[in-house]
């Protein structure tokens, strides 16, 4: 490494949010970068580990240290070939990922952790800006025509990987635009949409074929899909929410966070909405049950619209504000996480339960709950009431939909309702169909499904040629 000292010299610094009253007056993306001599030091305190943990941390086993390497020799455009060797859409995953990573960094023994994430942006946002990264045109091409269905990263990664090994790639996407999650259901204040927009055209030279507006099961029968094919990759993702079952969840203003979401997501892109009942916060206490991101994000989108009070409640008790290192390093920690739509403003209780939603003339007003002890048995006598003219229901994903494409095809399901396929071949139990992402691994992060849409990628490619040079 170039600055063998660099992790005792120099402290941690990352990147800072815009104050949160100027940023809640709009959906653009309000983290600060680091100037590029700050993240130049940032990548000096990379300490060259003798076994870095942030490699097996990291889902596309991004090689950290090396570009962490080359930032700090000023080689950006080596590091952004270093980076992209491993995935496709840094962009993405530097504004979204949770950053495992870091987690796993030996430095985070002492909290002070490398700020991986931030200088894996700044890698990919100035190969952008200097141009580059352009389409990567196959020496080749193969005559095999592959279908992917659906174009979130699993499917994107997978549509890249192929389309650069010379296959005929053609993406099937329900949806107006591609990007599924990524564009429907992360606010444009995590991450503008213009950065898939850039990627989707960076895809089409390549050798990709969109196609928006056609739901595969519906518009499109899976049959006649798999039969113009010579493999088919089920990427649709997990969809089907986790419901509440409890009395009054059919009263209007409870709605399910990804039916609230995506409006606000297309009246920002400028699509049309949707003929469904338009779900605003505006002038309205809102409830939010779900403590991950996807909750996270509704406090942010609700805070933005106008609420007047935003409260969040997690079933599971309030996690510790600091792990025990020695019991959990290099491993992802269970502790308390504070979003910066948790700072823009709103009340947190855990370890509660949601008994009953009130309503007053088939409208919600209000929801009784009540407090549960570590085995989720309800504690008597710790009843209470909130107020709530909203409430959002973001507990999870619990399998993808399987009315239509999946139902049709017969394929084999786990025991959790997902399509069957290992993490070697990702093929499924139909002969030339292949799976990857959330829809075979239940929800999980953007990370975990580029890396699948990466490695079944390289599956299919194996399955069509016999050989691959696609990486794992």
């Amino acid at each position: 490494m170039g600055k063998v000292t660099g992790f005792l010299e120099i402290d941690r610094q990352d990147r800072k949010y815009k104050p949160a009253a100027d940023r809640i007056r709009h959906y653009q993306e309000f983290v600060i970068p680091l100037s590029e001599d700050a993240t130049r030091d940032q990548a000096a305190r990379c300490m060259n580990c003798g076994i870095p943990f942030c490699h097996n941390g990291c889902p596309v086993n991004n090689q950290i240290p090396d570009w962490n390497d080359l930032v700090y020799h000023g080689d950006w455009e080596e590091a952004s070939r270093n980076l992209h060797s491993t995935n496709n859409f840094p962009e993405f995953t530097g504004r979204v990922c949770p950053a495992p990573c870091e987690a796993a960094c030996t430095l985070n023994l002492e909290n002070v952790p490398v700020t991986i994430k931030t200088i894996e942006c700044a890698i990919v946002d100035r190969a952008w800006e200097n141009g580059w990264l352009r389409p990567e045109l196959p020496e080749r091409k193969t005559g095999k025509k592959v279908a992917v269905v659906g174009s979130g990263p699993a499917g994107l990664a997978a549509a890249q990987q192929l389309a650069r090994a010379g296959h005929d790639v053609h993406v099937y996407e329900k949806f107006a635009k591609a990007g599924g999650l990524l564009r429907y259901g992360i606010p444009d204040f995590k991450m503008e949409k213009h950065l898939i927009d850039r990627r989707v055209a960076q895809m089409e030279p390549e050798g990709v074929t969109f196609h928006y507006g056609v739901h595969v099961g519906v518009d499109l029968s899976a049959k006649e899909l798999v039969d113009g094919h010579d493999a088919v990759i089920l990427a649709g993702g997990s969809e089907k929410p986790r419901d509440l079952p409890v009395p009054g969840r059919d009263l209007a203003g409870v709605h399910f966070a990804m039916e609230f979401l995506p409006q606000q997501n297309r009246r920002v892109g400028r699509e049309n909405a949707g003929p469904e009942e338009p779900i605003l916060a505006s002038g309205k206490h809102v409830v939010v049950i779900g403590g991950g991101d996807t909750g996270s994000d509704c406090i942010g989108t609700s805070v933005r619209q106008g609420a007047l009070s935003v409260t969040q409640l997690e079933i599971m008790p309030r996690p510790p504000e600091q792990e025990e290192k020695l019991t959990t390093w290099p491993y992802w920690p269970l502790k308390l996480r504070t979003s910066s739509s948790h700072q823009e403003g709103a009340d947190r209780d855990f370890a509660v339960a949601t008994k009953e939603i009130v309503g007053e003339n088939g409208v919600v007003k209000a929801i009784k709950c009540v407090r549960v002890d570590s085995r989720m048995k309800e504690i008597p006598g710790t009843e209470f009431q909130l107020r709530a003219d909203l409430v959002l229901l973001a507990m999870g994903f619990v399998s993808p939909i399987h009315e239509g494409m999946i139902n049709e095809l017969g394929v084999a399901l786990d025991g959790r309702g997902n399509v069957a396929a290992d993490t070697l071949a990702y093929k499924t139990s139909l002969d030339k169909v292949f799976s990857a992402g959330d829809m075979r691994r239940g929800q999980s992060l953007v990370v975990w499904a580029i890396r699948e849409g990466r490695q079944a990628a390289r599956a299919v490619d194996l399955f069509l040629m016999g050989s691959t040079d696609l990486p794992r």
